[in-house]
């Protein structure tokens, strides 16, 4: 009995890993520019958790069909993921009939773009989360030459 005692006190969280990934649908642009600067995810056990992510920009119009852009892969705590957040940077553009102008985030965007999750982790286990813009209602024209990006996604697991 003694020896079981010991075994379970032995006993630890395990990790799991996840991968981050991101696509689009088609939309009437010639390129939506987009600057990916942070993602972090948040689990019961180890709270705030960042994916290390190449500071980058990602013209979303090449994310369509089956091309998806992997921003990072971390590994974490097994548990509970209730939420993602990504972090947009302030090099953001879109190109219309060959001109780009610039995006703007708006000052709640800034902060982060947060989406709830229910997802139960388990140790062992690798899990992609797919981050699907929708740049078509992302954008919105504010008057001439002027665009704003309000970020329209969502997220799954695969």
């Amino acid at each position: 009995m003694g020896l079981m005692l010991s075994n379970c006190k032995k006993e630890t969280a395990g990790t799991s890993s996840i991968t981050i990934e991101m696509k689009d649908a088609p939309a009437s642009f010639d390129q939506v520019n987009v600057e990916v600067i942070s993602v972090f995810i948040h689990t019961d056990h180890g709270g705030w958790i960042q994916i290390p992510v190449h500071d980058s920009i990602y013209d979303l119009l090449t994310l369509q069909n089956n091309a998806v852009a992997v921003l990072g892969t971390q590994q974490f705590p097994e548990g509970m993921i209730s939420q993602v957040r990504l972090i947009l940077g302030t090099n953001n553009s879109i190109v219309v009939s060959g001109v780009s102008f610039p995006l703007t985030l708006s000052s709640e965007d800034e902060s982060g773009l947060k989406i709830n999750l229910h997802q139960q982790a388990m140790a062992g286990v690798n899990y992609v989360l797919m981050l699907d813009f929708d740049a078509s209602h992302s954008i919105v024209e504010n008057g001439h030459e002027s665009f704003k990006l309000k970020p329209v996604l969502t997220a799954s697991f695969l």
